[in-house]
């Protein structure tokens, strides 16, 4: 191994660790913000409350359909617990800067690329898929909850509800989130797609 592999495979390792810190400051905040215990946000979410208690001790990294039951728990985007809440508009967000969450068992990479501002209510994420690999079921989104996707590379199953669709590279699919969705890469390459969940409906 070289010097330079090191550094960076350390440098990543730091990123990692700086993640799992910060999302665990904004689960204990917000649920601290709207006054529940672990037991109440463990009976909201459906995620055990040893699971919540160690994501708010930075011990355990979430799977996103995890991550996702507690962010509809919450009453906030997935982005939102990624991040802390900027103060002011932000242009330009450095790659080093967005946040990434990377599901260990099955590979699927989530970047957030839009900007975390109080009173917006739209998440941008580029999303990659390893080929054959699903992302599990995301829990149903409040009524009001929109999603477009927008294949970059590949090929995906959309399974909304009893539905399933197969979005081409190219293909863009809006949905009304409230029921439960899943995605799977039907590729023999990584699947690249834009998510946009649209929350805006709910101010």
């Amino acid at each position: 191994m070289t010097l330079r592999t090191t550094v960076r495979r350390d440098q990543i390792d730091s990123e990692t660790r700086s993640q799992i810190e910060v999302l665990a400051e904004e689960v204990r905040r917000r649920r601290k913000e709207r006054d529940l215990s672990l037991e109440a946000l463990a009976t909201l979410s459906g995620v055990s409350r040893s699971m919540i208690s160690k994501i708010e001790r930075a011990e355990a990294v979430p799977s996103t359909a995890v991550l996702s039951r507690l962010a509809e728990a919450l009453g906030v985007t997935f982005s939102r617990l990624m991040a802390p809440a900027a103060e002011r508009e932000v242009l330009l967000i450095p790659a080093s800067r967005q946040p990434v969450l990377r599901d260990e068992a099955s590979g699927f990479l989530r970047r957030c690329i839009s900007p975390v501002l109080p009173g917006r209510g739209i998440d941008w994420v580029l999303n990659t898929l390893p080929p054959g690999a699903s992302t599990g079921e995301f829990v149903a989104h409040r009524r009001g909850v929109s999603e477009y996707i927008y294949v970059l590379k590949g090929r995906l199953r959309a399974t909304i509800g009893e539905r399933a669709i197969v979005v081409e590279e190219g293909d863009s699919l809006y949905f009304e989130a409230d029921a439960g969705h899943a995605f799977t890469n039907l590729g023999t390459c990584p699947c690249e797609y834009f998510l946009v969940i649209d929350a805006s409906r709910l101010r």
